[in-house]
């Protein structure tokens, strides 16, 4: 073949590229023919004082220096290159910053000089020149750049993430997951660097590309803004079952009320995604910074069960509730871990024979307390004293009694034998908490409490009025003591005198 003279048709371009961007379009273009001929890795190594880039492809050819997109490369997602002027663009550069490039292939040996323009002397472009090769058994392709100092190496070489050194903890089906070092966090998208991201918890390697991130993709593959790649990233985290990954966001969760949060962490879906993975691993109560400040009892019990408790954001909170985790397991927050830990309650119940007479006393009387209440519902078999009653997680006080739907049984602490009035009071909670499904604190067991006070108490009223038909006669006028009342209003619990004793209430009913 000879030496022949190839115009490329440059004088003077990319004036703001360091040797470092023309190295990483060879690293490039050679990682793509490894990726396109499943070949053996890059070799990127220095001998003497020359930098050797080469892949074990299938080999340049001179046609490979014409400006034209490479529709094998359009159609790989998995490949670097997509416009089809890398390799002009490195030889301009090292042509500029007087890099000596020399490429070597088993179709010839590729060399830059700057030359006329042919028939036009007074325009001088850079020519490459094609010789036969010097080895036509030769396997894939070699640059040789002498000139090259050092650290404009390593910074091309850093550009690429199979030469970051970086750890990667996780692979998706839109990308990778990386931990990050010190410095800011990378975003890659096929391998090569894209952009930078101070406040991200991960660095991130894009491989399935959307439009956005297509359009985005620049000359220089460098500057890529957030807006392209924030929902790949995003779709790389929620595809993640990863639990190192999962346990280092929600550890950046926890740190939400001190400002803290890595960016990724703004996301409420990424957040429930991860403490999701997290309940089905391990014991992860999740709670809210007030819910831990309001409970503390629960707080440490949880612990001293073995579960790690997780502060997370109110909205957080209110996302996860009544949810499953990613395998179909309840979430573990405050309502549910005391749920639980009342399941696994054993009482220590007491025969009737066993109790003391002033104990018996009180017990005798429950069947006509059920009686008055219109019997017990239909869910509960039986009224049981225990010796031992689980305590109220929620707020830290002495459970009287329970509805336990695991024996059908309504449950009273043996104390409360001590007092008619108290076995009454708690009896009666805890049919209407067995008859309506309630829990205490709501408006609605509230309501449903008011109504069987209210019906207790007409009952009473209308059975004393048939053992005394003139009992009308014997109520009290309704007659508000105002003069009472009004001090009562102006006189402060703060300034009234210890030993000053109080009027009697202005109601009265008989």
């Amino acid at each position: 073949m000879g030496n022949k003279s190839f115009d490329l048709n440059i004088e003077q371009i990319l004036e703001n590229w360091e040797v470092q961007h023309g190295i990483r379009e060879v690293i490039a273009n050679a990682l793509d023919e490894q990726i396109l001929t499943d070949t053996s890795p890059v070799l990127v190594e220095k001998r003497g004082a020359i930098w050797i880039i080469r892949d074990y492809g299938r080999g340049i050819r001179y046609t490979h220096l014409t400006q034209n997109e490479n529709q094998e490369k359009l159609a790989s997602p998995r490949v670097i290159g997509r416009f089809g002027i890398g390799l002009k663009d490195a030889l301009a550069t090292f042509e500029r910053h007087n890099v000596r490039a020399r490429i070597r292939s088993r179709f010839g040996t590729i060399q830059t000089i700057k030359s006329a323009k042919h028939g036009f002397g007074d325009i001088h472009t850079l020519h490459a020149v094609i010789e036969d090769p010097e080895d036509p058994s030769f396997v894939g392709t070699e640059f040789e750049l002498e000139g090259v100092d050092d650290r404009e190496m390593e910074a091309a070489k850093s550009l690429f993430l199979i030469f970051s050194g970086e750890c990667l903890l996780d692979t998706t089906r839109f990308g990778q997951i990386i931990s990050r070092r010190a410095g800011p966090g990378a975003i890659y998208i096929n391998g090569v660097k894209v952009a930078e991201e101070n406040n991200f918890l991960f660095s991130y390697n894009i491989t399935l590309l959307n439009a956005a991130m297509k359009k985005a993709i620049n000359r220089e593959r460098s500057h890529v803004g957030r807006t392209a790649y924030a929902d790949s990233v995003k779709k790389i985290l929620l595809a993640s079952s990863n639990s190192d990954v999962a346990h280092r966001l929600s550890d950046d969760i926890s740190r939400f009320q001190e400002g803290t949060m890595h960016d990724e962490l703004a996301w409420v879906d990424v957040q429930e995604h991860a403490v999701r993975i997290l309940n089905a691993q391990g014991k992860v109560m999740m709670v809210t910074a007030e819910e831990a400040m309001n409970f503390p009892d629960l707080m440490d019990q949880a612990r001293e069960s073995g579960t790690t408790i997780l502060t997370i954001p109110e909205n957080l909170r209110a996302k996860i509730a009544d949810t499953v985790d990613i395998d179909g397991n309840p979430m573990l927050d405050l309502a549910r871990f005391t749920e639980t830990y009342n399941d696994s309650f054993s009482f220590n119940f007491v025969e009737p024979e066993t109790l003391s007479t002033k104990e018996r006393e009180v017990f005798n009387a429950i069947p006509l307390i059920i009686d008055m209440y219109g019997g017990l519902p239909s869910n509960v078999k039986s009224v049981r004293i225990s010796n031992t009653m689980r305590p109220d997680l929620i707020s830290g006080s002495q459970t009287l009694g329970c509805w336990d739907s695991a024996t059908a049984s309504i449950v009273i602490w043996r104390n409360q034998l001590q007092s008619l009035p108290t076995t009454v009071g708690t009896l009666i909670h805890e049919m209407v908490h067995a008859k309506t499904g309630l829990s205490d604190v709501t408006r609605d067991f509230e309501t449903a409490l008011t109504e069987v006070i209210g019906r207790l108490c007409h009952g009473w009223l209308e059975a004393k009025k048939r053992r005394t038909p003139d009992m009308a006669k014997q109520l009290r006028p309704f007659q508000p003591d105002t003069e009472n009342f009004r001090a009562m209003q102006s006189d402060s619990s703060a300034n009234r005198p210890a030993n000053k004793s109080r009027k009697k209430p202005w109601f009265q009913f008989w």
